[in-house]
């Protein structure tokens, strides 16, 4: 590491301002703070320091994450085996679903990384590390039977109009992933719902419905026991199957404290409450099916664990993760419910209380300062 680090120092000039490759400075920048810590300082005012810096937030989610995708890439060849009517042992399953992830890994990173090389040199900006994480959520919520194609122009659309054009990492108001999926869904439906994407190599006489397709259609009967969905032995997106996974995922979140706990649980509450509320109703097959077991079906637990809680894109004051956490549980269920056209409620919840997260926040900070300031009147008619 010695040597890199002074073949780096020796043609870092070349790249700083009045250097022949200046051009390409944000992208000798971005290598050099991914190989090791900048050395930057301050020179003038006032700074909080933190060990936990951008860098790092983005690496423990990416920690996080191992676990759905490990589990989901040997689900790939389980499905894929069992599809077959094939035994197969735990490392064949492993390596079909690791050859089969690989590839839209790779393309999700190439494209995603270098729109934002381009962007980062045409501003003359650093390059910043948000896309570690948005890169490798995009797989996990593909199916794994998508065309290659498909992951890079829907990679393409989401890092472009769900992120640049608002200025960036930091700025966008949609969760870059979840834009992804959902051009994917209305751009090509027939390759990210049905039957045949969630196997790979699907043989034509299996099903391989996921359990929201199952309830999609009425056959609420087929949905699978609780345990396999929970453990996630059953056909659906890459990282979304395994919520004992997505769990080991989000105690990493927590404990770090890179992910909120708060909208965590009230993701959860609010899906108790939407299901309960359709239990009550019950006018139809759906609506019977009990809360709890909505929470172990189809993306449900994987979006309360890391899409909702993107930091940019969710709320910022404590009351209003509350209120936003509870909201996304409470329409996930809904339109899962209501509009079988849209299984997946979870994504539509997601990107529409990501438009209205500001929104929230500005009504808590005012009822803030309206209690502020009524305490402050109240203080000084008593004087």
């Amino acid at each position: 590491m010695k040597g890199l680090r002074r073949y780096l120092d020796k043609v870092k000039p070349h790249f700083e301002k009045g250097g022949k490759l200046e051009k390409l400075h944000s992208t000798f920048e971005a290598f050099e703070s991914f190989l090791f810590v900048p050395d930057k300082v301050t020179f003038k005012g006032s700074h909080i320091r933190d060990a936990v810096d951008m860098k790092r937030t983005m690496s423990v989610v990416v920690i996080a994450l191992i676990p759905p995708l490990l589990f989901g890439m040997w689900n790939v060849g389980f499905e894929h085996f069992l599809a077959n009517d094939i035994e197969a042992t735990l490392w064949q399953n492993f390596w079909f679903g690791f050859l089969q992830v690989l590839p839209i890994i790779i393309v999700s990173y190439v494209t995603g990384l270098a729109i934002e090389f381009a962007f980062a040199q045409a501003r003359g900006h650093e390059v910043n590390e948000g896309f570690l994480v948005t890169g490798m959520l995009i797989p996990l919520i593909m199916p794994p039977d998508v065309p290659l194609w498909m992951v890079a122009v829907s990679t393409a659309f989401a890092v472009i109009f769900g992120k640049e054009v608002f200025g960036g990492t930091g700025m966008n108001i949609l969760n870059p992933a979840l834009t992804a999926r959902a051009f994917l869904f209305f751009a090509y439906p027939k390759d990210i719902s049905g039957d045949k994407v969630w196997i790979a190599d699907k043989p034509d006489a299996f099903s391989g419905a996921t359990p929201l397709g199952d309830a999609m259609v009425g056959e609420v009967h087929k949905i699978p026991n609780p345990m396999d969905m929970f453990l996630g032995f059953i056909p659906g997106s890459i990282g979304e199957t395994s919520k004992l996974a997505i769990l080991i995922g989000a105690l990493i979140l927590i404990i770090t404290g890179v992910g909120s706990w708060r909208i965590m649980l009230s993701v959860v509450v609010g899906g108790i409450v939407m299901g309960l509320i359709f239990n009550l109703v019950a006018i139809n097959d759906y609506m019977m099916v009990p809360a709890w077991k909505q929470l172990v079906m189809g993306g449900f637990a994987f979006g309360a664990v890391y899409m909702a809680t993107d930091p940019v894109t969710a709320t910022q004051t404590t009351k209003g993760k509350y209120i936003y956490g509870f909201l996304i549980g409470f329409f996930a269920i809904m339109v899962r419910v209501f509009n079988p056209a849209y299984p997946e409620g979870m994504m539509m919840a997601i990107l529409f209380m990501n438009v209205f997260a500001p929104l929230i926040d500005h009504y808590v900070i005012q009822a803030n300062i309206s209690k502020r300031r009524k305490r402050w009147q109240k203080a000084h008619v008593n004087i």
